[in-house]
């Protein structure tokens, strides 16, 4: 496609060469001749002015300088990710029917042009709807339903009873379903206690790899529509997750915790049990979540707390080996006064 009709297509004004043929896109750091990159951080200002690309996607206001054409956008994340559909390679398809190696228990209900890829194990009283695709490996048990559209990357686990909503992305490895983590002590012996209940999975919800969600031990776990979760999260039983948050890596939610809408949780952020995180607030990466946190706050640290607060105590705590060194100065100069005043009297 040449930057002009690419323009077209993110409704963007162009800078420079509009006939050039662009072959690909990619980062601002490895693009070469041919291909078309983009700058929304700024910290990569610096990067955009000895870039090798033939152009470059960039906020309408953006006023530095590069040696490429320019293509100035209200969004450049958003129209990138447009580019990316345009240029970028396509997914592969599958041709929807059942592969002889998939063991489908009998009474599953399937809708029209559904795929289920090869080794599969669908049991009794499962149901799937249209134009879903399983793909090889993925296990659904007994009673689990699947809405439409959705898509289970392989490996992918299932549990019994649990409920997935439309156009759900699952990605490798993901077990959704598996028990919570409930014991008794008895006598110095962990009894473990029945976890019955089950995981309900909203609408548009995207699941990454190795992600586990436990069932409820009774009533419901609950992700909200429009929930996006990163690889390797913890979520505990009976967990509540709100309409369109979203979780980084390595996120840790504890038991029976209720979590808002548009919440957000930074990498390796960790949740104690039983509490409640308010509507749009902003969880920092690796913050140590202990209290509640209430709604439009930003929280960060450990124990967490509000983020201004926290880059004070952060900056007193760096200023620790400066002031060990004065108050050694300071008890060195007091034993040399009170050696003084002895020697004296």
């Amino acid at each position: 496609m040449t930057v002009a009709e690419i323009a077209v297509q993110v409704d963007g004004v162009v800078e420079g060469g509009a006939s050039l043929e662009i072959r690909g896109l990619t980062g601002i750091n490895e693009a070469q001749p041919g291909d078309i990159t983009f700058l929304s951080n700024p910290r990569y200002a610096g990067a955009a002015s000895v870039t090798r690309a033939s152009a470059i996607v960039v906020n309408e206001d953006w006023k530095g300088s590069c040696p490429c054409t320019v293509v100035r956008v209200k969004n450049a994340d958003k129209a990138f990710a447009r580019i990316a559909v345009l240029l970028g390679p396509k997914p592969p398809k599958y041709k929807p029917g059942i592969h002889p190696s998939a063991i489908v228990a009998d009474g599953v209900e399937l809708g029209k042009d559904v795929t289920i890829g090869p080794y599969c194990v669908l049991e009794p009283g499962v149901k799937i709807g249209d134009r879903t695709l399983l793909c090889a490996g993925c296990y659904l048990g007994h009673g689990a339903r699947v809405g439409k559209d959705c898509r289970f990357y392989p490996h992918v686990t299932t549990r019994e009873g649990t409920v997935i909503g439309d156009r759900v992305i699952i990605h490798n490895g993901a077990v959704i379903g598996s028990d919570g983590f409930g014991y008794v002590n008895e006598g110095g012996k962990w009894t473990k206690i029945p976890q019955v209940g089950i995981v309900v999975v909203g609408d548009d919800v995207e699941i990454g790899a190795n992600v586990t969600v436990d069932r409820a031990r009774f009533g419901k776990t609950v992700i909200g529509n429009g929930v996006k979760i990163d690889n390797l999260v913890q979520i505990a039983h009976n967990v509540k997750v709100g309409d369109n948050t979203a979780m980084a890596a390595q996120v840790g939610v504890s038991g029976s915790t209720v979590i808002g809408k548009n919440v957000q949780l930074g990498g390796q952020a960790g949740v104690a049990g039983h509490l409640n995180i308010g509507d749009n607030a902003v969880v920092a990466g690796q913050a140590g979540v202990t209290k509640d946190v209430q709604a439009a706050t930003f929280v960060s640290g450990y124990p967490a707390m509000p983020h201004d607060k926290a880059k004070k105590m952060h900056a007193h705590v760096m200023l620790l080996p400066d002031l060990k060194e004065k108050v050694a100065q300071i008890e060195k100069r007091v034993a040399g006064l009170e050696k003084r005043t002895s020697a004296e009297d």
